[in-house]
């Protein structure tokens, strides 16, 4: 590690881990958010506005300028929804999620019950929540707090019955509501073929973290929605699969470190160690020592330089060190205005006008601090010889 740049301690650690885990929050957001062509839109007005500064465009950066103004407020109106979801998780997180009954034989007693609805093409729906709450996304309902059973299940989804079309709330081995009404989605290339219980299981599962199972009444087929997708089963036997093995054995067989999870972390850790080193060791005040090379400006035309002693010039540099992040023979040079060799002067003493550098560094020293160039006269008013002017041709003798 270069010696400019301090090694970080273990409360630079924890700085660098709590910033990871908003960045990480941040990324999950923009991939969850429902926004993200919006979101894409006000980046780019974002690159727009600071190509606009960097050009010194004043009309449009100070147009861009009055609408960043109020840039908070109106991602808080167009992220309204997505941003309440953010806090949810972060209230309601704990590891692990199991929205499927876990008492012996629940699972396997609810798979029985979707496959004799498929059979029969009964349409169903059923809620399986997960950590985020539910409340502010369904409507309706009908307590029943009941124990699920294959029965209780049938008799809910009766065509015969008042509150077959709703969906049903499983929480655990519990029934609590019955007859419900989730929000539709308006994602109609996911939905497909599915009718109104598809897009009202894909709505919920866009909105929060439940999974939804839907029994197709004209197809006798049985889809499950989860984040945002719906995936239809082959058969209604790979329930099992799809909510059993499928939650419980995800993170054993799928290390985090793969798939978008394990990116996502990366890139969180990644992009908080830059922003540590931007901000924190880069906005302190350092010095750095830069090898310049010598250029030699001015020079009288009849002169023409042999060497110069020496080289390059040890240059000392004083700025933030975010700022002295820089290459050392394209970004600094020190310029001698030979003007004076006319009157004999071959020895030039460096000052701090003469080095060319970005203008946010400042300069504390030289070494050496002299420079010594050796020249040669050139003589420049000689010409070369004229060429011998041709001899007149003999004139022809007459003829007698």
């Amino acid at each position: 590690m270069p010696n400019w740049l301090p090694i970080p301690d273990w409360l630079d650690l924890v700085d660098i881990t709590v910033v990871a885990v908003f960045v990480w929050l941040a990324i999950r957001f923009f991939r969850r958010t429902r926004a993200r062509a919006a979101l894409a839109g006000l980046a780019l007005l974002g690159v727009v506005y600071f190509l606009a500064r960097g050009f010194e465009l004043r009309l449009t950066a100070s147009l861009f300028q009055a609408f960043f103004a109020a840039l908070l407020l109106v991602f808080v109106v167009v992220f309204q929804e997505d941003l309440r979801r953010l806090f949810e998780q972060l209230g309601t997180w704990r590891p692990g999620r199991t929205p499927v009954p876990e008492e012996s034989g629940a699972l396997d007693q609810l798979v029985r019950t979707v496959a004799r609805l498929a059979s029969s093409r009964t349409g169903a729906l059923i809620v399986l929540p997960g950590q985020e709450p539910l409340d502010r996304h369904i409507e309706g309902g009908v307590a029943l707090d009941g124990r699920m059973s294959e029965p209780l299940l049938l008799s809910l989804f009766d065509a015969s019955s008042p509150g077959h079309d709703g969906a049903v709330l499983l929480r655990g081995s519990t029934i609590e509501k019955f007859s419900l009404h989730l929000p539709l989605s308006a994602n109609h290339a996911e939905v497909g073929p599915g009718g109104t219980r598809h897009a009202a299981a894909l709505g919920l599962s866009e909105r929060c973290d439940a999974v939804c199972i839907v029994v197709s009444e004209e197809r006798g087929t049985v889809s499950v929605t989860r984040d945002g997708t719906l995936r239809v089963l082959a058969r209604p036997e790979d329930l099992v699969v799809e909510l059993g093995a499928g939650f419980r054995r995800e993170s054993a067989a799928r290390p985090w470190w793969r798939g978008r999870g394990g990116l996502d972390a990366i890139m969180a850790i990644a992009g908080a160690a830059i922003l540590w080193t931007v901000f924190i060791p880069g906005s302190d005040v350092s010095e750095k020592v830069v090898s310049a090379p010598i250029e030699v400006a001015n020079l009288p035309a009849d002169l023409a330089i042999e060497s110069v002693e020496p080289s390059e010039v040890n240059v000392t540099l004083r700025g933030l060190r975010r700022d002295l992040l820089l290459p050392e023979r394209n970004e600094v040079s020190v310029v001698v205005d030979a003007y004076l060799a006319r009157l004999g002067r071959r020895t030039f003493t460096i000052s701090e006008q003469w080095v060319r550098k970005p203008a946010s560094l400042s300069v504390v020293a030289f070494d050496p601090e002299k420079v010594r160039i050796s020249l040669k006269v050139v003589d420049s008013e000689a010409k070369p010889d004229s060429e011998p002017e041709p001899e007149p041709e003999a004139e022809a003798e007459a003829e007698p």
